[in-house]
């Protein structure tokens, strides 16, 4: 049960950290492993160069999320607490893509995977943690 987990953490940190390469190498443009093809044109290129380099900050964020991920697989007991953070941070980021607002956006197949993986997936993995290590908790 607990090589499950450990490698569904594994495999978690790994797909983050390629979500976050794809936008951390190529910036709001991406490099186009979710897809290709233009979606915005530059207007301001000085503003742009500040928004994408922003951007690519975040995406580094999400690819640490993704290597205590798999920190976590491999020291579960002593990460607990930190995958359990992790994971509350994916569920609150979930949350706030339904700020905006769209049903048919958050519904469609880009986004509605991932919603799905922010608000139920990710908290089942909390659980699962929880479950798994609730002897070791307090150790």
């Amino acid at each position: 049960m607990k090589l499950a987990l450990r490698m569904s953490l594994f495999l978690a940190g790994c797909a983050i950290i390629l979500l976050g390469l794809n936008v951390a190498l190529g910036g709001f443009e991406t490099l186009g492993w979710q897809g290709d093809g233009r979606f915005f044109a530059i207007t301001d290129h000085e503003l742009f160069a500040i928004r994408d380099n922003h951007i690519r900050f975040i995406a580094g964020v999400w690819m640490t999320v993704g290597m205590l991920m798999m920190v976590g697989a491999a020291i579960l007991r002593q990460m607990r607490t930190v995958l359990l953070s992790l994971i509350a941070m994916i569920f609150v980021g979930g949350l706030m893509r339904l700020s905006s607002a769209d049903a048919d956006l958050l519904s469609s197949s880009d986004i509605a995977p991932s919603l799905i993986g922010e608000l139920v997936l990710f908290p089942l993995l909390g659980l699962w943690i929880i479950f798994a290590t609730k002897d070791e908790a307090g150790a």
